[in-house]
């Protein structure tokens, strides 16, 4: 006998369960729930089917309709709409078509999700001219499009590349007076602004103000990023403004946008004052803010303005994290104060950030141009890890100081371990070996560059 309740109760926990990526206990307490007579009903196995298409894949989630089928449960829309979704994260245009044609055979009728998600596989897996076609199929079979149907036509026109055709899409709607949400008009703008048609994405937003609806955060945003991308800085400023004057500044991520775009245009008082303004209406600038500072900062040469920038971080209560740390060591490498580097990664590792390749690299690569390929070697040997550009800011360096030999063993060492390295690095290493009369080493050299594009 079937208790409703108690199978509505184990549906809740397998969700949970679910939602929380532990599929071994959901499946164990379908099982539990079989043993004590509460049977598992449709919910319940496409619960399972939108868990393992999610996080292990969609092979694993449909071969759960045959356990449906076995226990007399009939797969529904909701069924198919989720294997399709599974097939648009994994870009299987071809496997949502086969599940499609799959539901329409055992006699079930798509619904508009069902198409809206057939679409969204289809452009995001560049096929725009089919996800259009399955539109009209939608029209024909007078299934009434949704405001996620045209948002979903608009977002896969603009990123497929039809921008054009995604704002006609957008202006037809407005003849037609459908009903046009916030949704549609972020999603336009944004497409918009991603193609460079700066001056139409801001008539639009222009427009957005005059209708009932209220440009939210997103919309300005994105706006704002992109009058930065294309260098129209006053414009982006006058967006954020407009931001603050309607009350919608409560986020982070807008100012620091403007805060970075200031840097670059090395306006540093202003920069400063927005931070002030951000801090005054009781927003703090989070790590990723301070890092992305002090990247600029560091880029532009303006390390004693970085450090003081780091004081404040760490006054402030945040600890500098694996970034930080990167981002000081390649701007006091870039500037010649490989010593003050140096020190920075003894600080990093004293703090338990070892594991940071990418500090390693910058110091490698630093010491490196300024002709210390000794001590690169010896702070090589002493880490875990390395990659492509450790081994190209060695070799690089040994090059520079005609250490040709040497270079060919980190070289040859680098191709057993299946890693590469910039072609200039192994024109160089060749060149050198060459002209200094180490023919054989040349031919060892060349011979097992063969041997590695053959393997990798």
């Amino acid at each position: 006998m079937i208790c409703r309740f108690s199978t509505q109760l184990m549906n809740i926990c397998i969700a949970s369960l679910c939602k929380a990526k532990n599929l071994e206990k959901a499946e164990a307490i379908v099982v539990d729930g079989i043993r004590l007579g509460y049977l598992p009903d449709v919910v319940t196995y496409n619960t399972l089917i939108s868990a393992y298409c999610r996080f292990i894949g969609l092979d694993e989630g449909y071969a759960i309709t045959y356990r449906m089928r076995e226990a007399g449960v009939k797969p529904d829309v909701i069924t198919y709409n989720t294997l399709m979704a599974g097939a648009a994260q994994f870009r299987l245009p071809l496997r949502s078509l086969e599940l499609f044609e799959e539901m329409l055979q055992i006699g079930l009728a798509p619904d508009s999700w069902t198409y809206n998600t057939l679409m969204h596989c289809l452009f995001k897996s560049g096929y725009p001219e089919d996800a259009y076609k399955i539109f009209l199929d939608m029209t024909s079979k007078n299934v009434d499009p949704s405001s996620a149907t045209y948002n979903t036509l608009i977002n896969g026109l603009c990123k497929s590349g039809k921008v054009t055709n995604a704002l006609r899409l957008f202006r037809s709607l407005q003849k037609m007076d459908f009903p046009v949400g916030l949704v549609t008009y972020n999603t336009i703008i944004d497409g918009l602004c991603k193609s460079g048609k700066l001056s139409e994405a801001r008539r639009i937003l222009k427009e957005l103000g005059e209708t009932g609806h209220v440009p939210n955060t997103i919309t300005y945003t994105t706006v704002m990023n992109c009058c930065f991308r294309y260098g129209k800085f006053e414009q982006g400023f006058d967006t954020f403004y407009t931001m603050m004057k309607r009350g919608y500044t409560s986020d982070v991520f807008p100012y620091c946008t403007v805060i970075s775009a200031l840097v670059k245009r090395g306006r540093f008082d202003e920069a400063n004052a927005c931070s002030e303004l951000m801090m005054k209406n009781g927003i703090g600038l989070d790590k990723a803010c301070y890092n992305t500072l002090l990247y600029l900062l560091c880029r532009e040469g303006k390390l004693d303005i970085a450090f003081c920038l780091l004081t404040e971080i760490e006054e402030g209560g945040l600890e500098s994290d694996e970034y930080t740390f990167s981002v000081l060591i390649d701007g006091l490498c870039k500037m010649g104060y490989i010593d003050s580097a140096q020190k920075q990664l003894h600080l990093m590792e004293m703090k338990g950030l070892q594991s940071n390749l990418v500090a390693y690299n910058c110091l490698i690569d630093g010491l490196c141009k300024f002709s210390n390929a000794d001590s690169a070697i010896k702070l090589f040997n002493n880490i875990d890890s390395r990659d492509s550009f450790t081994y190209t800011s060695l070799v690089h360096g040994l090059c520079k100081e005609g250490r040709f030999r040497l270079a060919s063993k980190f070289l040859l060492s680098c191709l057993h371990e299946g890693t590469d390295v910039l072609t200039s690095a192994k024109r160089a290493v060749i060149s050198g070996l060459r002209s200094s009369g180490f023919k054989r080493d040349v031919r060892k050299l060349r011979s097992a560059i063969s041997v590695a594009r053959l393997l990798h």
